[in-house]
């Protein structure tokens, strides 16, 4: 599927959607290139669980843990944009933050990739014109789930 997300205010809603139905153990892959905006998009989805202030990019930090009552259910937003090898997503102890929480992943694929589970959402992020094009492509357990 393709959404058009043609300003700011396009992709908040589009976060804010994935947000309300959003669950545990959910994954939410962000593809794209640099400046795609797969921070902007998480940032919304955050925003969305209901937490309030800024969201720093984990780019340095590589995860970042939302918990409640900040947010409506624990989240772990990952850039995994550093990693040099997949094996780097398990010594830093990935499987423990996720326990019980859904996860949001940039750049995926530096960690192995999401696809594959069920739970997953992956949205690759492309630029056109002023705004982004979404290609969406849902896991089994976002069948009926989907924002559009």
């Amino acid at each position: 599927m393709r959404i058009s997300l043609p300003d700011l205010a396009a992709m908040d809603r589009f976060g804010r959607a994935i947000a309300d139905v959003l669950r545990a153990d959910d994954v939410v892959a962000l593809e794209g290139g640099l400046g795609a905006g797969k921070t902007t998009l998480a940032r919304a989805i955050i925003a969305g669980l209901g937490h309030e202030g800024d969201v720093p990019s984990p780019s340095f930090a590589i995860v970042e843990v939302y918990d409640p009552p900040a947010v409506r259910l624990p989240l772990v937003h990952a850039d995994f944009y550093r990693l040099k090898h997949p094996s780097e997503a398990e010594e830093i102890g990935l499987d423990d933050y996720r326990q019980g929480a859904a996860l949001i992943a940039e750049w995926p694929d530096h960690a192995g990739g999401f696809a594959h589970e069920p739970g997953c959402l992956s949205i690759t992020l492309e630029v056109e014109e002023e705004g982004r094009i979404a290609i969406v492509e849902a896991g089994a357990d976002w069948v009926g789930r989907v924002p559009k």
